[in-house]
């Protein structure tokens, strides 16, 4: 069996230059003895897997509740497929895969129900206690809020990962960022996480957008990444089913994406001389990007979708039913705070503000659970 000092020797013998080696982490907050045959951050994403706010995430939404169909993307799915194309995306440039899995794993631990409607109810909420941002969420939920140890509280992962939670999106001076060198920039691994996510999002949001028909193929005929790539396929499998058309000109968008995306952060390595994680952190601008080309095509798909998609009827009457029930929810807890659970309400009694108690429990629903809770409190025919 290979040992964790073998395997750290072959980990390093394999990255770049720039890479960050597991042997080099700054550690935890809190010390542990390392593992026989685990390196730290393969710790780390195993750790992130086990946790109940990764579980969670299955019940979450993306862009359509959970319960308006079972092939729509949730916030766990969506998670799954931004760490496989970061996964592609590292071992094209030897980086540290495992790092940059963890990172993307963890990056939207803090999401509340009901996607980004949710995190703006929570954030108009708490304007007044701190605010509520769901990078700042899944930082607090890896360092204090999962209860999984008998010697500390939180996952304790190491420096890198969560400087990546916090600093995966720029600017790197905000802030939340104040424990982890402001204004340097992140390793490269967890700068890869802002636009692996995007990738996803974007190809998978027109599937599922297409599935319920808030699209159709003929809009997107405007759309050039879409237009480029469905062409490509009907060209070559002429005798194919739209659906297969579908899921091929999906899987096209994906690659065109990531191979201009790898192309473009190598040059980008070559202009600036990279050649530690050191040069990385001192630039203090984002080494990720797409080229000029991309960029452009990658901003009018992201305009279609926002006035195509998001801002649809039905989406948009979700969020209004988000804001009200989590609104209600919030201020019935805020009122009267024993109709909270015991174990959450102790929370409070240990010296955590009331808000912030209360936004936590809210933020780690599920959508399923944060409606049901509502009937329980409002409705007078639910039994709580």
């Amino acid at each position: 069996m290979l040992q964790r000092a073998e395997l750290a020797r072959i980990e390093r013998n394999s990255l770049a230059s720039f890479a960050m080696p597991s042997d080099e982490t700054r550690g935890r907050v809190h010390r542990e003895q390392e593992h026989d045959f685990r390196l730290p951050f393969q710790r780390d994403r195993d750790r992130i897997i086990h946790s109940t706010a990764f579980r969670r995430l299955e019940y979450k939404t993306q862009v359509f509740v959970n319960h308006e169909g079972d092939y729509y993307r949730t916030r766990l799915t969506h998670t799954m497929e931004a760490a496989q194309i970061t996964r592609t995306v590292a071992l094209c440039l030897r980086l540290n895969v495992d790092l940059a899995e963890a990172v993307a794993l963890a990056h939207d631990l803090g999401h509340t129900p009901f996607g980004h409607a949710g995190e703006t109810v929570l954030d108009d909420l708490m304007k007044e206690h701190g605010g509520f941002e769901h990078n700042a969420h899944s930082l607090r939920l890896v360092d204090h809020l999962e209860e999984r140890y008998p010697e500390f509280t939180g996952l304790n992962l190491t420096w890198e990962v969560r400087e990546g939670i916090v600093k995966h999106t720029p600017p790197y001076d905000k802030p939340l960022a104040a424990d982890f060198e402001p204004g340097r920039g992140p390793c490269l691994e967890a700068q890869l996480v802002d636009y692996t996510d995007e990738i996803a999002y974007n190809s998978h949001d027109i599937d599922d957008g297409l599935k319920s028909e808030l699209l159709t193929f003929e809009q997107l005929e405007s759309v050039r990444l879409w237009k480029n790539a469905y062409d490509r396929v009907r060209s070559s499998h002429p005798n194919a089913s739209r659906r297969i058309w579908r899921y091929q000109a999906i899987r096209g968008i994906i690659d065109t994406l990531v191979k201009d995306l790898v192309a473009e952060i190598e040059s980008r390595i070559a202009e600036f001389d990279i050649d530690s994680p050191e040069a990385v952190r001192a630039l203090g601008t984002p080494l990720v990007s797409f080229s000029p080309e991309i960029e452009e095509q990658r901003l009018e798909l992201k305009d279609f979708l926002m006035k195509n998609m998001y801002r649809d009827y039905r989406v948009v009457r979700m969020a209004e039913k988000a804001r009200r029930v989590m609104s209600e929810l919030f201020n019935a807890y805020m009122d009267e705070p024993r109709q909270l659970p015991p174990h959450i309400l102790a929370q409070h009694h240990a010296g955590e503000t009331l808000p912030r108690v209360v936004s936590d429990y809210i933020a780690g629903m599920t959508d399923r659970f944060v409606i049901e809770e509502h009937g329980k409190l409002f409705d007078p025919l639910e039994r709580g």
